[in-house]
Parts: C-alpha cells; sequence; structure tokens
C-alpha cells in the first residue's frame, strides 16, 4: 500500500533513512527554499523520479495542508508485531505505550519526542486511537523513520508481555505524589501515557507498577501528551547520562 507523505523534514528523513520505498516526489514549481533544494538534490542522487508541479496540484493531493512545496509517494509506514518489537530490545530498554490518544498532530508531536530521545520501540492502541497517517508523518517531522510501532488491541496485554522481559512499568499521571524525577529510569522502563481529556483507562491504570506525575507547581495542573512525554523522556534521557554522541 502507498502512502502520501509531505513536508521537507518529514520527506528528507524518509529519503535518507531508506526504511520504505519511494516511488515519486512531486515538487512545487518555483518552490527554491534552502531546505527544499537540498531534499531534491538528495532525491536526485539517489536516483528517484521527480516531478515539478504546480502548487495547487500539491494542495490538492494533501487536502490543503501545508505540504511545504513536496510531497512524496511512498510504500505506507509498516507497523511491527508486538513480538518482534520484544524480541528487539536490548538491556535496560525505554518503551513509550500510548493509551488511545486520538489527536493525529499529538500522537506525530509524541512520536517526534520518542525518536528524538532514541526509545527501543512504541505501543500504540488501534482502537478509539490516531493511526500512522500522512499528518502524523508531518507532525513527527521525520521521527516516524526511526520508530519501531506496535499496533495493539489490548494494551493491558501489552504490559503483561513487557513485564514478562523483566520491564518495569510507570503510568504518567496527574496528581500522583510520585514524581516521575523520583523513579529508577535508569532500568528497563516501560512509560504508559493517557489520552487527551481521559487520561489512563483504568484496567491499564491496575497494570502499572507505579503511577507518576510531572511536578507542575503552577496553576495549571495538566499538559498537553506530547509535552508530558517530552519531559519523562528526557528526564529518563538525563539519568541515563545520554548524550547526542553516546
Amino acid at each position: 500500500m502507498e502512502q502520501l507523505i509531505y513536508g521537507i523534514h518529514p520527506v528528507r528523513e524518509c529519503l535518507r533513512s531508506g526504511t520504505r520505498p519511494v516511488s515519486c516526489l512531486f515538487v512545487a514549481r518555483g518552490a527554491g527554499s534552502p531546505g527544499l533544494k537540498a531534499v531534491v538534490q538528495l532525491a536526485q542522487r539517489q536516483g528517484h523520479t521527480i516531478r515539478f508541479e504546480p502548487r495547487n496540484l500539491l494542495d490538492q493531493q494533501v487536502g490543503g495542508a501545508n505540504h511545504q512545496g513536496v510531497v512524496a509517494v511512498c510504500v505506507a509506514r509498516p507497523y511491527v508485531e508486538m513480538e518482534d518489537l520484544l524480541d528487539g530490545l536490548g538491556p535496560a530498554p525505554l518503551v513509550v505505550l500510548l493509551d488511545s490518544v486520538k489527536d493525529p498532530r499529538n500522537l506525530g508531536a509524541v512520536l517526534r519526542c520518542c525518536a528524538a530521545a532514541g526509545v527501543d520501540g512504541v505501543v500504540v492502541t488501534k482502537d478509539h486511537a490516531a493511526g500512522v497517517t500522512a499528518t502524523v508523518s508531518k507532525a513527527a517531522a521525520g521521527g516516524l523513520e526511526y520508530l519501531s510501532i506496535a499496533r495493539v488491541n489490548n494494551l493491558a496485554r501489552a504490559i503483561d508481555q513487557l513485564k514478562t522481559k523483566g520491564i518495569w512499568v510507570a503510568g504518567v499521571e496527574t496528581g500522583q505524589p510520585l514524581g516521575c524525577q523520583d523513579l529508577d529510569l535508569t532500568l528497563g522502563t516501560a512509560l504508559v501515557l493517557g489520552s487527551e481529556g481521559a487520561g489512563l483507562r483504568r484496567l491499564v491504570r491496575g497494570k502499572c507498577d507505579f503511577l507518576a506525575s510531572i511536578p507542575t507547581p503552577g496553576p495549571i495542573q495538566s499538559l498537553n501528551v506530547s509535552v508530558a512525554a517530552g519531559i519523562v523522556l528526557y528526564e529518563a534521557i538525563r539519568q541515563r547520562g545520554l548524550s547526542r554522541n553516546s
């Protein structure tokens, strides 16, 4: 199955990673930003078909979304099986589970954080949740190409599977007395983040070994799920002493 992805960062990272074949690039005539030129040059070096078309044609292809002058036709981003994700985990892995995140832009922003933090795997739910679409790819700004993403029917069962691997499961939820900075995130850890508004479902919450919150001393107590993901992931990076060049 083919999929459209659009935007300079998503298309560039798709080309750079080589994780899925690209059959054609559509580039808006007259568009000449440095970022777009770099994408076109990369596609030319790799031998991809490039079609220079009027901008309104690209607008029609993506339903008026902000494509930044480039649309790629590529193989749809495949999910991995949960068992394959588990088999690929190394020592002390860092995994993120998303409990029914519905907004595709939120999902994309979370995936961007996950890719930047170098997580070992992401688990999302099939029902009442956003799937990996072109909108998600745009919001992830290329991060999608570097992640192993499993899509499951039953998140509680996925948590049990992670526990058989010796991974501790921590739910991130507003109002918990334990702070995320109090968790030992140097151990193999799965972080569970809930949906917009509803948070963690009761059964999922009950499966967590720990429930922790992000300290919010100001008058606003809750955070967007992608912001929460970024904060907790970079607390894990801080504890693990990782750097960009590690």
